[in-house]
């Protein structure tokens, strides 16, 4: 006899990354009971607001009247934020975030005006910047149940050269944090296969159970 599911999770890729990103974490909580929607959506197609609103309407529907928690990697978190900030979730449990750019990342500020950087990264990476006018910078104080975990190691020492202190190779760690976030751990991992690491979805795990992760 099968457990029922109780609780819907929504996973979200970042930037320039599909679905297939986020496999192994969407199967680890599936082994958890959880009833998991790996989302696809076109992030380079669209700037963020349209992005978070038909993207995360779209999935919600799938999840009825479950409680529901969001995964979300870099930009995904963004979309979450952009999503919550025009619309409140009655059954809205837990979001964790992988090393989201709560606060922008100085690669958009340091490269975004090179020939190529919209092409590659769409109207959506443009809007990644670190100034007060960015989206992320835009969006305010989290109002609900957030956890973050940020990498702090890097395979592309260029892009890590252009952000001041510890970062994951896209994203400092100090630009991860959201004022009014509940918890907040830093993983030894890079941002490219964050949510691949054995240890940080043990960590995803842990806060959707438990509302904080395993120190």
């Amino acid at each position: 006899m099968t457990t029922p599911l109780t609780e819907c999770v929504i996973l979200l890729h970042g930037l320039a990354r599909s679905a297939h990103s986020m496999d192994k974490m969407a199967q680890r909580l599936t082994e958890q009971g959880y009833k998991v929607l790996n989302i696809d959506y076109p992030s380079r197609a669209h700037p963020i607001k349209q992005l978070a609103e038909e993207t995360i309407s779209e999935a919600l529907a799938q999840c009825k009247d479950m409680p529901v928690s969001f995964v979300t990697h870099s930009m995904g978190g963004i979309l979450v934020r952009q999503f919550l900030s025009n619309h409140s979730i009655k059954n809205l449990n837990k979001v964790v975030m992988l090393g989201p750019p709560n606060k922008g990342t100085e690669i958009v500020d340091k490269l975004g005006h090179l020939p190529g950087f919209h092409l590659v990264n769409g109207d959506a990476g443009m809007q990644l910047g670190t100034s007060e006018l960015s989206v992320p910078n835009q969006l305010g104080k989290a109002n609900f149940d957030v956890g973050i975990i940020a990498g702090t190691q890097s395979i592309n020492l260029l892009l890590s050269s252009l952000i001041p202190d510890t970062d994951d190779g896209k994203v400092s760690v100090e630009n991860t944090k959201i004022e009014g976030m509940n918890d907040h751990i830093e993983i030894p991992t890079t941002h490219v296969f964050m949510m691949r690491n054995d240890i940080v979805i043990e960590q995803v795990i842990c806060y959707l159970k438990q509302g904080k992760f395993n120190r």
